[in-house]
């Protein structure tokens, strides 16, 4: 079997950025694994946070405000705590008196792993509070107070109203929180406002404290894990923090919004005037918990000096879909990672080709694993005129193989001769050696792009596939309880077929190029396919669904193309007319030959050295 040098140096480099993109993507769950025994106790240790930089103590002490009862200005555990429930045909959100906010809210069109609606929110310490001055030198955590039970309204265009009112007996001091639901709408509308918000919140700001421990809702928590970050929108554009990274950050100004972005659902406060101060720490818990991360985020709102205050927030619980974040206008779609970090330029792929081609083949088709199909006929047509290029240099470099041949057993002793040879049979034939490599290398950031797209297209979640039950997850047909090196602890069939493949390629390409005889060059392309399987085993199954239809395509075509459209005759009767025609050397192909010529010399003169 044959190889060209070429070729391999195509898959070297594709191997290295494939591997080099894995190696840093995964940096951050490698560092949870150091972690993880130190942390099992991480969510019993996590105590609210709350910034203490407004000295309340130093402030002028305002009038004693009254205990009373349930919905007025009262010292902790003074009332009733009353849920009330919102519906829409998107979410289900239970609302609380106790601190005025949504304690939970379920997803009806997304199930968990309970098979029970994705849950946003919901555990006991997931809640947002902010601290008001009570009395002299006295005060109270609004997530400890009791509002009065919220009033529900119904608006003409369909949208909710609940209102929570917390107030004194006649001091002029209230509190409300009114939340707008909007039908099929996952965005809420949450107003803070206050009556003498000068003495209830000294110096002008509102230090909302948002606690939430983002729960598991996928099979592969540790595949969960990798794809959740903390995401938000600066001064300076989109920004993110992966959990491997010992999240602790701080942000002085220009913060719009800030979320939670799991693998395929997030939660995101936005501050429509901006927050002027932020920052926020995460954990990660033990992979037995459930929970995928613990955050604790501290936020400050500054307002102008005045008795009376309207603060407008929002929140933001759903899926990460990209036109839905999209229509908000707030460049929420930076949360779905189409690209980031080094191959951050392929979101440009998804965003213009991909994403336009996916949604056109969804509207015609209803089997997503026959749109993967679709789509990638669609992607291999536009790099089409890039695999003929590849092919035909295949086919110029096959009918130079008996001249190669010749000259391979006239230098067999002298390596460095026959290589300076062989580049002058490449210059006076007209042939690229680089020919064959290079379309192929540029085929490298679609492959990223669609690692991408799979890895974070909400609707592929749940959907089945031939063997499938889920094309967002691995497709194991085989499972055991221990995890091993290389494989993990399953065997996704739909990753042995793209291996397959890759194997068939390669041998067909190398029994279409000059012989090689360097041991490592020759059995790299069998090497690269196998080391593939460790990474694609833990891959979405559309992807290497996807990967496998690539495969065969490229089959066929090598074949119809080397068969069918490649004139060999053609292009001997070419490279012979090329021989004839005078040349001139590349400055690169002078430069490479010199040194080549001198590295000869200086051989030569060590071996009459050694020989004297």
């Amino acid at each position: 079997m044959k190889l060209d040098k070429n070729s391999v140096i195509g898959f070297v480099l594709l191997a290295l950025l494939f591997f080099g993109y894995f190696y840093f993507t995964r940096q951050g769950q490698l560092e949870l694994e150091r972690k993880r025994k130190a942390e099992q106790d991480s969510i019993a240790r996590l105590a609210p946070k709350q910034d203490t930089s407004a000295n309340l103590s130093s402030l002028p002490a305002p009038d004693s405000l009254p205990k009373a009862a349930n919905g007025q200005l009262a010292q902790p555990g003074s009332g009733t705590e009353n849920l009330q429930t919102v519906e829409t045909d998107l979410v289900k959100i239970t609302f609380t008196n106790k601190g005025a906010y949504p304690k939970m809210i379920e997803l009806k069109k997304y199930l968990s792993l309970d098979s029970q609606p994705v849950k946003i929110m919901g555990n006991a310490t997931d809640k947002f509070s902010y601290i008001i001055q009570t009395g002299s030198n006295a005060t109270a955590n609004t997530s400890d107070l009791y509002f009065a039970p919220g009033e529900l309204s119904k608006k003409p265009d369909g949208s909710q109203s609940l209102r929570f009112t917390l107030s004194d007996s006649g001091k002029g001091h209230s509190i409300t929180h009114q939340f707008t639901i909007r039908a099929n709408d996952y965005m809420i509308d949450w107003t803070v406002s206050l009556n003498g918000a000068n003495t209830l919140l000294p110096q002008n700001s509102l230090n909302m404290l948002w606690q939430v421990q983002s729960r598991q809702h996928e099979l592969d928590i540790q595949g969960e894990k990798r794809e959740t970050q903390i995401g938000l929108m600066e001064k300076g554009g989109f920004d993110y923090f992966t959990l491997g990274e010992g999240l602790n950050e701080k942000f002085d100004e220009g913060l719009k919004w800030i979320g939670v972005k799991q693998k395929f659902f997030n939660s995101t406060i936005i501050a429509k005037n901006g927050f002027s101060y932020a920052d926020f720490t995460c954990n990660v818990p033990a992979d037995s918990l459930g929970v995928v991360a613990s955050t604790v985020t501290n936020l400050r709102s500054t307002f102008p000096a005045s008795t009376q205050v309207t603060i407008p927030f929002q929140l933001y619980a759903g899926p990460n879909d990209y036109a839905i974040l999209k229509g908000y206008k707030l460049d929420l779609e930076d949360m779905v990672n189409l690209g980031q970090g080094f191959y951050a330029f392929v979101k440009y792929i998804n965003r213009w080709i991909v994403l336009p081609a996916w949604n056109f083949f969804d509207r015609m088709i209803g089997s997503y694993g026959l749109v993967i199909a679709l789509l990638t006929i669609f992607i291999r047509l536009l790099t089409s005129p890039l695999v003929y290029t590849s092919y035909l240099s295949g086919a110029k470099m096959k009918a130079l193989r008996p001249e190669l041949d010749v000259l391979k057993e006239k230098f067999k002793d002298d390596q460095q001769a026959f290589s300076m040879e062989q580049m002058k049979l490449f210059r006076t034939a007209g042939v690229n050696p680089l020919g064959g490599c290079i379309p192929a290398l540029l085929q490298i950031p679609i492959f990223f792009a669609l690692y991408s797209f799979f890895n974070s297209n909400i609707a592929l979640r749940g959907e089945k596939f031939w063997w499938a039950k889920d094309l967002s997850s691995f497709d194991a047909v085989i499972t055991w309880k221990t995890s091993l090196p290389f494989i993990g602890s399953h065997i996704s069939l739909f990753t042995i077929l793209a291996v397959v493949t890759s194997l068939i390629i390669s041998i067909y390409s190398m029994s279409m190029t000059p012989d090689q005889n360097n041991p490592v060059l020759k059995y790299m392309p069998y090497i690269f396919p196998i080391l593939l399987f460790g990474i694609f085993n833990s891959l979405p199954s559309a992807l290497t669904w996807y990967y496998t239809v690539s495969n065969v395509i490229t089959l066929i075509l090598q074949f119809v193309i080397q068969n069918y459209i490649i004139n060999h005759d053609k292009i001997l009767a070419q490279i012979e007319e090329n021989k004839k025609k005078p040349k001139s050397k590349p400055k690169w192909q002078e430069r490479l030959e010199q040194m080549q010529e001198t590295q000869k010399k200086v051989e030569e003169m060590k071996s009459k050295t050694k020989k004297k």
